[in-house]
């Protein structure tokens, strides 16, 4: 595939066939001309967030029309069967709700987050995030208005863990980063393969259905790089992410989850 060049003042460097943009790569006022008539969707799945939820919101409000900005045109919450208070202070906070009964776990919290947004950029961010920046949409979202072939942005940072500046992402890092690098090398470059901050066109899940479950972010990353190749793949530096590290007895059913997910599809593209 023959590349378009990159507009004037959007930079990335290519990591095997990712394009991964760094702070700088993006400015503001360039990805507020290339929205243009696009529409912009953040779409946050939340599942008993009622402690960081209302954060999460307010970090990326300044960017709504009606608050000043105009690059994000709504902010949907999926209440994913919450107990708590995360759709009475997401509502607050100024986010359209929509409640689900939590059977379909986060992947399907995403489908009907897809469904109920009107976006044709679509920009999933978690709801546990402590330290959600409002640049976020601007780097998530900024690549696909720059880029005609980008189809997926992933978002990376640094995790500290227990007062350590590295550490978290344990299932990344023990679970899905070896299965990319054992069983598709082309991603491997890919440094957060789970990360719930992401953004995607539209377009894509008219081709690709999402998975439920823990399955849905690693299912999404092959299933876009093998319909549309890698090279419609990328990533950005989001800095420092912050967040509600999950007990280890969590943690076991997601890396089977993900396992699962990615070993289905091994076993696809070899038969």
């Amino acid at each position: 595939m023959t590349r378009p060049p990159a507009p004037s003042g959007s930079r990335g460097t290519d990591l095997t066939g990712i394009t991964t943009f760094v702070d700088g790569d993006l400015p503001l006022d360039l990805v507020i001309e290339a929205k243009g008539s696009h529409t912009i969707s953040a779409v946050i799945p939340a599942r008993d967030e009622e402690s960081t939820i209302t954060g999460v919101i307010e970090a990326i409000r300044p960017h709504l029309a009606g608050c000043g900005g105009g690059l994000l045109d709504e902010i949907v919450v999926i209440d994913d069967g919450s107990h708590d208070a995360t759709a009475a202070r997401a509502t607050h906070a100024g986010a359209r709700v929509i409640s689900t009964d939590g059977s379909g776990g986060k992947g399907a919290a995403m489908a009907l987050g897809v469904t109920e947004a009107h976006g044709d950029v679509i920009v999933f961010l978690d709801g546990d995030v402590v330290n959600t920046s409002p640049d976020y949409i601007v780097r998530l979202a900024g690549p696909l208005l720059l880029h005609d072939r980008l189809q997926l942005v992933k978002g990376f940072y640094e995790r500290p863990l227990e007062g350590q500046p590295s550490g978290g992402g344990r299932v990344t890092e023990l679970t899905a980063r070896p299965i990319l690098e054992l069983l598709f090398p082309s991603l491997a470059s890919i440094a957060q393969p789970l990360a719930g901050e992401t953004a995607l066109r539209r377009g894509v899940f008219e081709r690709i259905a999402l998975d439920e479950g823990y399955r849905v972010e690693m299912g999404l990353l092959l299933d876009v790089a093998a319909t549309f190749g890698t090279d419609a793949i990328a990533q950005v530096d989001l800095g420092v992410r912050v967040h509600r590290n999950r007990p280890l007895h969590e943690l076991g059913p997601m890396a089977v989850e993900v396992l699962a997910a990615a070993l289905e599809r091994a076993e696809l593209r070899r038969g």
